[in-house]
């Protein structure tokens, strides 16, 4: 038969303690985990104790010790951005819709108060941010004359430095501090874009009409100054054709002048013509008796004699 051992008996008090072991174990590790806390990058950490808000908050990194009852409330301190958009009515009774982004950030040194007077960083925007931004927009769209205007950028600079200075004055006191504010966008009413379209199309209109005036007054100056040239050339030539028939009146006068004060002049350029005749083969000469009542040809010069 085989060898039988007796049962081993365990105390029960033995028993007991390790029991308290194990459960004391499962309570303190966890109990002593509550005593390190650690803040993740770009938070802040805000402690409560028995629902009393912690003045002090803490800042991100390891802490140790802390209160192990407390109970946690991150914030995100990292830059966020809220796009917003709304009817901006103008002096002309026309509203204009804008979108806006306001770049902020929570101030971490003032996470304790937030979390007391507003909640959690959503609950800070929709509390104070947007209502804020509607508020301000509007406002400033009372000192815009013309819809239009929107799309001048010194008018969208001033805005956006306006809306910049209320936020900040109004939101950095509830703990939220203004990065930026930009205006991405800018949609007119439609009645006012068709009167745009409008007015451009007219505007074209008009510098093609112009561009046309332009071209034909350009034709008109240039025929003009070929006009002009026209009449120099001509007032040129008539100039010469006048010098000349005054040279030529003057060598006629010089002539009488020379003939009045010689008559045998005349009688030598009467010769110099008849010689310059007789060499000329087609040409023929007759003298006639000027005494005769019928004059006759008493010679003819020019013609072969006939043998």
């Amino acid at each position: 038969m085989p060898h039988e051992f007796p049962p081993i008996r365990i105390p029960t008090r033995t028993i007991r303690l390790a029991v308290v072991a194990v459960v004391l174990i499962i309570i303190l590790i966890p109990l002593s985990m509550r005593f390190f806390k650690s803040i993740d990058a770009g938070h802040v950490g805000v402690a409560t104790l028995f629902g009393k808000i912690q003045p002090e908050s803490f800042d991100p990194g390891l802490h140790f010790p802390v209160n192990p009852f407390y109970a946690w409330h991150e914030f995100d301190a990292r830059q966020k951005t809220h796009m917003e958009q709304a009817g901006v009515p103008s002096q002309d009774q026309l509203t204009t819709k804008i979108d806006v982004s306001v770049q902020y950030r929570v101030n971490g040194a003032m996470a304790s108060t937030i979390l007391e007077e507003t909640g959690v960083v959503s609950q800070a925007v929709e509390v104070h941010l947007i209502p804020e931004l509607r508020s301000a927009i509007r406002e400033a769209g009372k000192a815009i004359k013309r819809a239009e205007d929107f799309f001048l950028e010194e008018t969208q600079q001033e805005l956006q430095d306006l809306l910049q200075i209320r936020l900040r004055e109004s939101l950095e006191p509830k703990g939220l501090e203004i990065q930026d504010v930009l205006i991405r966008e800018i949609t007119l009413p439609s009645r006012l874009i068709a009167q745009i379209e409008q007015k451009k199309e007219a505007e074209q209109l008009a510098e093609r009409e112009k561009a046309t005036l332009l071209k034909y007054r350009t034709e008109q100056e240039q025929l003009v100054v070929a006009a002009k040239a026209a009449r120099d050339a001509a007032e040129e030539e008539a100039a010469k054709i006048k010098l000349l028939a005054d040279a030529q009146a003057y060598e006629i006068e010089k002539i009488n002048a020379a003939i009045a004060e010689n008559p045998a002049y005349i009688q030598l350029q009467a010769l110099e013509a008849l010689k310059a005749m007789s060499n000329d083969k087609a040409t023929k000469l007759y003298f006639l008796n000027g005494d005769a009542p019928m004059p006759l040809p008493l010679m003819n010069i020019g013609e072969p004699l006939v043998k």
